[in-house]
């Protein structure tokens, strides 16, 4: 019987244990090689189709290019500059050369309104200075201060000096309500009737918060009930539970809002009933979003709690009440512990996905009822700040992130937690 190459001319001093060893590793990097090439085309795509635009858009939070790229002069300039007197003649000179240039090319707008963010005033400022800069060039900083008294001041140089610089930290500040102080340059809270995004984020995990707990509720019996049905049945009641997946998001939206007004079926059959004598508010509020993103994600819950129920032996809560226990009480501590995991793992999926929503706060709800996601949309498609836009994805990027690593934890199989 021949054997292997790699075993039948090993060196004369290698032990046959050695070359054996060495083939198999050969043979085991061989395959992993191949294993590697196969799922290439599939790391390819999700880079180029997933990590890198996500990773591009993200970027914008901190890139800061309007002052940097459109007066690059003066940003250099302003790098060099101590910040503890006003800038000599030349500076005041170079910025207004490059302030009348950056308007011929139509670029003085981006730097308008760039500034505008830190300082409403400094944006009319900027689109009227090129028309006072005197054409000799020899007298522009006692012109510019005569004639616009904020170039006197240091705190309009300093915030200029900030701004030129390629990265910035406004956006990720403003997220949190903070912003860098003109006068002392520390960062600061912002106005309580400037602060917004932080109560936004807080309501977003709130409103995620009370759908997970609906879902919760309303799932849990549901999966129970279902797992104890007999296979034929309870596949044709799964097909019910799944049937929100094959319905547009925007349709089941546009459902709840037909559902739910005051002349809609749910208040006339209240009416006939006699339960309400006038038509409850049920939409363009808070009420109506839990509604509907309820009906939407309970699905979401049912299934990998239906998973894990139906892998539950019915004869640990028999033996229980057999021994004694009360009905409740041995259901209560027998069989919910078991299912902890499928309760984690729903509520967690569903909790994810709610902090993301915006089709139904924006149609259900009114305007404090809006998630962060409604501002997203709103920077990226009105105002075109899409370093705000990427700031308030990243908060959710980095909650989701954090998510995800307690869903892996939780999720994780006793044998797998001990082999890592």
């Amino acid at each position: 019987m021949s054997q292997n190459p790699a075993i039948e001319s090993p060196s004369a001093s290698m032990p046959a244990a050695q070359a054996l060893s060495l083939w198999l590793r050969q043979r085991f990097s061989s395959k992993t090689w191949r294993s590697l090439l196969l799922i290439a085309p599939l790391f390819i795509f999700v880079v180029v189709c997933f990590l890198f635009p996500v990773a591009s858009i993200l970027s914008k939070s901190v890139e800061n290019p309007e002052l940097h790229d459109n007066l690059p002069l003066t940003s250099a300039a302003l790098q060099q500059w101590s910040g503890n007197a006003l800038p000599d003649g030349t500076l005041y000179a170079t910025l207004g050369s490059e302030l009348i240039a950056a308007r011929e090319r139509g670029q003085i707008a981006a730097v308008a309104k760039r500034l505008s963010y830190e300082d409403s005033a400094l944006r009319r400022l900027i689109i009227s200075t090129p028309r006072l800069v005197p054409a000799s060039g020899e007298q522009v900083k006692q012109t510019l201060i005569a004639r616009q008294p904020l170039w006197g001041e240091l705190s309009t140089w300093r915030t200029l000096q900030r701004v030129a610089r390629p990265l910035t930290s406004y956006y990720l500040l403003s997220v949190f309500d903070r912003k860098v102080d003109n006068q002392s340059g520390s960062v600061q809270v912002q106005p309580a009737d400037k602060a917004l995004y932080v109560n936004v984020l807080l309501r977003t995990l709130w409103m995620a918060l009370v759908v997970t707990l609906l879902c919760v509720g309303i799932g849990y019996p549901l999966a129970y009930w279902l797992a104890k049905q007999p296979a034929n049945r309870a596949s044709l009641l799964m097909i019910l539970v799944l049937l929100p997946f094959w319905t547009s998001l925007i349709v089941r939206t546009a459902s709840w809002i037909v559902l739910l007004q005051s002349g809609g079926l749910i208040n006339r059959a209240l009416l006939a009933s006699g339960v309400i004598d006038h038509p409850l508010t049920l939409v363009f509020n808070r009420v109506g979003i839990y509604i509907s993103m309820t009906h939407i994600l309970l699905p979401f819950i049912v299934l990998p709690l239906y998973a894990v129920m139906k892998g539950i032996s019915p004869g640990y809560v028999r033996a229980a009440v057999s021994l004694g226990a009360h009905p409740f009480l041995a259901f209560w501590r027998i069989y919910v512990p078991q299912t902890y995991n499928g309760i984690a793992a729903g509520a967690l999926l569903v909790f994810m996905m709610a902090i993301g929503y915006y089709v139904t706060p924006a149609l259900l709800g009114g305007p404090d009822d809006q998630m962060v996601s409604y501002f997203v949309a709103f920077f990226t498609n009105s105002t075109m700040n899409w370093g705000m836009a990427a700031a308030l994805g990243s908060q959710l990027l980095i909650i989701v992130l954090l998510l995800y690593i307690v869903y892996v934890r939780v999720t994780r199989t006793p044998a797998a937690a001990s082999a890592h």
